[in-house]
């Protein structure tokens, strides 16, 4: 059991161990660190794969959809695009009136993507079993269901 932090106001005392952004943030970063790991050997960060494999899923997008989809800001989304572009691994396009922006895979990004998967399928597994495969799905569900919320 965690041990209860307390914040004071005026009010009375706010348990932080309790607060829901908090206890994300924390399990986020760790999982992150988790996937991160996985993926050292081939150098990209678990945020990269993310944006590789939504691309391959969905293909070429505006850079607003994709920002969308990964529920990100623009200027982030572009901060992290910034070193795929530089590997090659990823290209940016001007649409026909040039204020859109077009984010495609490229073959080099489809190579390192296929190096990737592997390495993703045993992080996901060591996550599922730390966690339990009974409670997978659920904490699943409540991790989509608390995106959807939000949107």
């Amino acid at each position: 059991m965690a041990k209860q932090t307390y914040l004071f106001e005026e009010r009375g005392a706010v348990d932080l161990t309790a607060c829901t952004c908090t206890n994300l943030r924390k399990a986020a970063r760790v999982v992150t660190r988790a996937y991160d790991a996985a993926f050292r050997p081939i150098g990209i960060r678990a945020t990269q794969f993310t944006l590789l494999a939504s691309l391959a899923i969905r293909g070429e997008l505006p850079l607003t959809g994709l920002a969308e989809i990964l529920v990100i800001d623009r200027t982030t989304l572009t901060r992290n695009l910034k070193p795929l572009v530089g590997r090659g691994l990823v290209r940016v396009d001007r649409d026909g009136d040039r204020r859109i922006r077009r984010i495609g895979l490229t073959e080099a990004g489809k190579a390192i993507l296929d190096e990737a998967l592997p390495l993703w399928r045993i992080a996901q597994s060591r996550l599922i079993e730390s966690l339990g495969r009974e409670r997978w799905p659920g904490f699943l569900n409540d991790l989509t269901g608390t995106v959807t919320l939000t949107r």
